[in-house]
């Protein structure tokens, strides 16, 4: 009788978390995102890791949708034994005239002094902190993956310092516009 409890528990987990990604998850990736860092499928660099030097990759992105106003930007990581992936970044406010994030941007919530990006804010990781957290997997045996995501909004939401992945899905909900993903790997040996 516990494990089919256990079982719906974890049913409505994943329901009520589905339920948050809304129409996003159901869109077809249309923008094309990129890093001069790691190809699509490729191995994150150690130096982009926490294992490493914990500093961003640089990414870029086209084909943005018409109407696009503003970005915003989630990497997680599905493989972790959790009822939800595990974030390593979320970033938002940023402007739809900026074409890339630089690598090794800085980590404070507000990004000031980098051309395009002003107002960018760095919302809060998994570990509850602003900015980037690279990949840190345990030495499990898997290779786990790092899906950077961005979004394209039809709104100038500028939205405050604080957010995290799932208060950023909550307010941009409605204003999608379209996705794109990057994927990496990382295994820890």
């Amino acid at each position: 009788m516990s494990l089919i409890k256990k079982s719906l528990s974890a049913v409505a987990l994943c329901v009520a978390f589905t339920g948050q990604m809304s129409m996003a998850a159901e869109m077809e990736d249309t923008i094309t995102v990129s890093s001069t860092a790691f190809a699509n499928h490729d191995m994150v660099p150690l130096a982009n890791s926490a294992y490493g030097d914990n500093v961003s990759p640089q990414l870029s992105w086209s084909n943005l949708p018409a109407g696009t106003v503003q970005l915003a930007l989630v990497m997680d990581d599905p493989v972790v034994p959790m009822p939800q992936p595990f974030v390593h970044w979320v970033a938002y406010n940023i402007p739809a005239e900026a074409s890339e994030i630089p690598g090794a941007l800085t980590k404070e919530p507000v990004v000031t002094g980098v051309a395009g990006l002003e107002g960018m804010i760095n919302g809060l990781n998994g570990i509850r902190q602003p900015g980037y957290f690279g990949p840190r997997p345990p030495v499990d045996g898997k290779l786990h993956a790092y899906h950077f995501r961005v979004y394209a909004l039809d709104a100038a939401l500028n939205l405050p310092e604080g957010l995290n992945k799932e208060s950023l899905l909550e307010a941009i909900d409605g204003h999608i516009l379209g996705t794109g993903m990057l994927m990496g790997h990382y295994e820890q040996k």
